[in-house]
């Protein structure tokens, strides 16, 4: 129905004012220094979240009772890590052209957080055959923006249907189905602060002339770092749900 749905918008072309950020500083011959630099804190947490992934945890507890819920997770901060890279050298010197590397990362990042949370909440098997099918079409809609772009027709709607779809889907299926694992309210801080980032993003030149210190596009890069970071929290600190099978198991036991 989403896929109908935005099919029956009018395409949806990319602006060039978008590329317009408030923070155009440069330092030590870096144009746009801070969106360059804060670029970096994606690859930052999103290594530190594939570590986190195969670190043994000091309690000697498990992080996923099944090997395969692990996938999702290391496509998604491997996601993060390259979005840093892809932002970074965006942010050198904004255009479509390298808009493209920064989009594709992003939108494998919440094809794989979606695929996490149907893996965890729905069915394993289908949160994981979901990771490969979502990963292609988020690819897919970047590709096509990027195709549709140089034809002189740019239509970003795949995209926008990629993006915003999970941020929908994934508070519905927390609300209407338990997961088997402990803390998964977290989701929930990690969504309400990539919330505030989009907001920073929204009025990146009104922060900005607060003092001229820093923009809220820059302060959108760390705020959605720190959504990460509230993830690999998540991971840290839960546990496997015991199974009504598990407990009577143990009650006889």
């Amino acid at each position: 129905m989403a896929i109908v749905g935005i099919f029956l918008l009018s395409p949806i072309r990319q602006s060039q004012d978008y590329h317009a950020f408030a923070d155009n500083r440069s330092l030590l011959g870096v144009p746009n220094v801070l969106d360059v630099v804060s670029s970096g804190a994606f690859i930052v947490v999103g290594a530190a979240g594939l570590l986190a992934l195969y670190r043994p945890r000091p309690d000697g507890r498990t992080m996923f009772s099944r090997p395969s819920d692990r996938w999702s997770y290391g496509v998604l901060f491997l996601g993060i890590a390259l979005t840093g890279l892809g932002s970074a050298y965006y942010h050198l010197a904004p255009d479509n052209a390298r808009l493209v590397w920064d989009r594709m990362a992003m939108a494998f990042s919440f094809a794989a957080l979606l695929s996490a949370v149907v893996t965890e909440r729905i069915d394993g098997t289908i949160g994981v055959a979901l990771l490969v099918s979502l990963a292609a079409a988020s690819v897919g809609s970047v590709l096509y923006w990027h195709i549709t772009e140089a034809a002189g027709r740019g239509d970003l709607r795949p995209y926008v249907l990629v993006q915003f779809y999970p941020l929908l889907a994934i508070p519905l299926m927390m609300y209407l189905f338990p997961s088997r694992y402990t803390r998964g309210v977290d989701l929930l801080g990690a969504a309400m602060l990539y919330a505030a980032a989009k907001g920073f993003e929204a009025l990146d030149a009104a922060v900005f002339a607060v003092g001229d210190i820093v923009s809220g596009h820059t302060l959108k890069h760390l705020t959605a770092a720190a959504a990460t970071i509230l993830i690999i929290r998540m991971l840290q600190k839960r546990r496997p749900v015991p199974t009504r099978e598990h407990v009577l198991s143990a009650a006889v036991s």
